[in-house]
């Protein structure tokens, strides 16, 4: 079972509103089927050479192996808990995670948000309400959406830092980074801050361009 990869991107393309890429891992070719944000991030860089990591779901079938890429654990954990759901496959889990961050579909899930899960193409009344159903009770969606609820009250005991990371994602949506990538950065930035693990944003001592800084280092890796 393939569950991550580390190599060279060799190309990129679309496919019938499907996203691939190709990796030369060791010598190997893996060409896998990945999120529009992924695919964004390669055109941005305009690196066609550049090295690529990204987390695995294998799908094995008589007729065909098939990988599925995705920037963080999280979103392949994630996808998982969608190919669990019975009568939904693989196409409707990349089409919710090429619609929305992992945070929006969270909050949309929780807030038992009908009318976004069945703005996707493909998801009826019914397959939403199974989605909401069953998603709403996994393991990582009460982790996530806890995590969002410490996170709000964070920055809500901390104005200044609320009103520092409001102005980051105005500015890194001017540098037209993916506003899904900064809706998924966001959460780690606040951890990091929180837990203290980097010197460069201690939260006594953090300012607008420290941070900015940051955000863009963790979103120019992806």
């Amino acid at each position: 079972m393939i569950s991550w990869i580390k190599g060279e991107l060799v190309s990129s393309w679309q496919a019938n509103n499907k996203f691939y890429i190709l990796v030369n891992c060791q010598g190997l070719g893996y060409e896998i089927q990945t999120l529009e944000s992924v695919i964004f991030d390669i055109n941005a860089n305009k690196n066609s050479q550049k090295e690529i990591i990204l987390w695995l779901k294998h799908i094995k079938k008589e007729d065909s192996d098939m990988l599925f890429g995705f920037n963080s654990k999280e979103q392949r954990d994630f996808f998982n808990q969608i190919l669990n759901i019975k009568g939904i496959g693989s196409q409707i889990g990349m089409s919710l995670l090429n619609k929305f961050s992992l945070n929006q579909l969270i909050r949309a899930i929780s807030n038992n948000d009908e009318s976004s899960i069945s703005s996707v193409q493909g998801i009826g009344q019914k397959m939403t309400e199974r989605i909401i159903l069953e998603l709403k009770s996994k393991e990582i969606t009460k982790k996530i959406e806890k995590e969002n609820l410490n996170n709000n009250k964070f920055l809500e005991d901390n104005k200044d830092l609320d009103s520092i990371f409001k102005d980051i994602d105005l500015t890194l949506q001017s540098l037209n980074y993916p506003r899904k990538e900064i809706k998924n950065l966001l959460p780690k930035l606040i951890n990091d801050i929180k837990n203290n693990k980097k010197s460069s944003i201690k939260k006594d001592f953090i300012s607008f361009e420290t941070l900015l800084k940051e955000a863009m280092n963790y979103l120019d890796k992806q």
